[in-house]
């Protein structure tokens, strides 16, 4: 198994891990309904369920 050599610095472990973090939501916004949703995800609004400006199911 191959090791290191030499010991890695705090900053480059650092500087490593830098770019794995959490990032916001992708929000957007419906055209038809202008209701604020979660990209690439369904929706409730008035008992519809709405998915890429389509009712898809609707309750009774």
């Amino acid at each position: 198994m191959a090791h290191p050599k030499r010991k890695k610095s705090k900053s480059k472990r650092n500087n490593r891990r830098m770019h794995i973090k959490l990032k916001l939501p992708l929000l957007k916004k419906c055209l038809i309904t202008n209701q604020i949703h979660l990209y690439h995800h369904a929706y409730w609004l008035d008992k519809k369920l709405y998915y890429k400006g389509k009712i898809v199911y609707e309750k009774k």
